[in-house]
């Protein structure tokens, strides 16, 4: 699987918390390679492992570099992010687009995500050794996005274009028009029988409730839970409950 060689860089982090976060992070998405570039010395690596839970595995196997130069020497592509306008920032691609070129290449090469530290991010010559660069979308009003936050979209957008996440499908078979013509028929008989339209109003009404129903895809268990509730309805209306009971 190309994201064995997917490499997550950290350069220079100030916070243990974030180191943990990122493990956490990158996990969730099937990564599990940590470099570091000259963490902050008094980065408290206890408060790491708790912020990384299950992940502590990744935390406990990552390894430390003096540069990022070194960090990233074994790598085909290594896409810096950032979030600063400037010269050397302006040929940036997201997240999304930047994925399946990146995934590409990790198909036999080592491939490098690098981030900067909390406070002000990568320096332009850190981006020089980079091959992309990555801007992910965020408001004007505040773009700076917290470390793990950052390494978590990065993370997602690589995992969704591996193309290994199948979302569960409908199990029911979609409902067939005869089987929805005869839901509409009993919410006609039930919504004409509570008093919703009377006979003037009945083409119109029905029509919108069409629409309604026309929204989604309709399965069959939808419609017999919809008939179900017309069905009892209609029962409810016809065997009212006698209050002094």
């Amino acid at each position: 699987m190309s994201l064995r060689n997917v490499q997550v860089v950290l350069v220079r982090s100030l916070y243990g918390g974030n180191i943990g976060s990122v493990c956490r992070a990158i996990k969730n998405m099937g990564l599990s390679n940590l470099r570091l570039v000259t963490p902050r010395e008094t980065v408290d690596y206890e408060e790491a492992a708790k912020m990384a839970l299950s992940a502590g595995d990744i935390l406990e196997a990552r390894q430390v570099f003096p540069d990022l130069a070194s960090a990233v020497a074994d790598c085909a592509q290594v896409a810096g992010t950032t979030a600063r306008d400037g010269l050397y920032r302006a040929h940036a691609y997201t997240a999304r687009e930047w994925a399946p070129v990146f995934l590409s290449s990790a198909r036999a090469h080592p491939v490098a995500m690098v981030f900067g530290p909390e406070d002000h991010g990568l320096s332009n010559e850190e981006l020089a050794l980079c091959t992309q660069i990555i801007r992910i979308p965020s408001s004007p009003n505040y773009s700076s996005l917290n470390l793990s936050h950052a390494v978590m979209v990065c993370a997602y957008e690589l995992f969704v274009a591996t193309g290994h996440f199948q979302p569960t499908g409908e199990h029911h078979p979609e409902a067939p028009s005869v089987m929805r013509e005869r839901m509409v028929a009993m919410w006609e008989t039930t919504l004409r029988e509570i008093g919703f339209f009377d006979d003037e109003k009945s083409e119109h009404m029905m029509m919108a409730m069409r629409r309604i129903f026309s929204r989604g895809k309709l399965s069959v268990a939808d419609v017999n839970i919809l008939m179900g509730v017309a069905r009892q309805t209609q029962w409810r209306i016809r065997h009212p409950v006698d209050p002094a009971s």
